[in-house]
């Protein structure tokens, strides 16, 4: 498959090309997934995303696989452990968002909300399958995203602005935003039917 033929923003480093063929854009309702995805996204402000996906596997070791049972148990010893890993993205603030986060998360199982059931809701359940032509057609945010976030922060969650959240949304297929001359276009849009 050609450069031509996929998303302009994966260009052609062959992480971010896997990541563009195999990840970006398949709808993800495992609620422990979603909740490590939105994770990474809170993980890559300020960043780029090429940064994540290189220390995705060392944040995946230092943070448990994402179990969020185990992350929201961490105390002093595992942030200290955390933030003098050279393998991760040493941020006093999304280091702590992502324990809290598990907490979080856990509160939210406790009382019977469902997060995968949260973040489907902005998109009443199903998959918006965009139409872009070209990649500076998609927007940075959206009405849905914004409505997300706030969801998201009104529980306790950082590190969810509506742009981080879009780009979350793009992420786990909530929003099908491959550009209609791409590959993985029509692939992603029949994942959704």
């Amino acid at each position: 498959m050609t450069e031509s033929h996929r998303c302009a923003w994966c260009g052609t480093d062959p992480l971010y090309v896997a990541y563009h063929d195999q990840e970006w854009g398949v709808p993800e309702r495992d609620a422990r997934a979603l909740w490590e995805k939105l994770v990474l996204d809170g993980f890559q402000a300020g960043l780029a995303w090429i940064t994540v996906l290189r220390k995705r596997e060392a944040l995946r070791a230092a943070f448990a696989g994402f179990d969020p049972e185990i992350v929201a148990r961490f105390g002093p010893e595992d942030r200290a452990r955390l933030m003098s890993d050279p393998g991760i993205i040493r941020s006093n603030a999304k280091i702590d968002s992502a324990i809290a986060s598990a907490r979080l998360w856990l509160e939210m199982r406790e009382r019977g909300e469902d997060f995968s059931a949260l973040i489907w809701d902005a998109v009443d359940g199903h998959p918006v399958q965009n139409e872009w032509r070209h990649q500076s057609d998609l927007p940075a945010e959206t009405d849905q995203s914004r409505a997300l976030a706030k969801a998201l922060k009104a529980r306790g969650f950082k590190f969810c602005g509506p742009v981080i959240v879009y780009a979350f949304m793009q992420a786990t297929g909530l929003v099908n935003d491959h550009v209609v001359s791409c590959h993985r276009h029509g692939a992603v849009r029949q994942m959704s039917a």
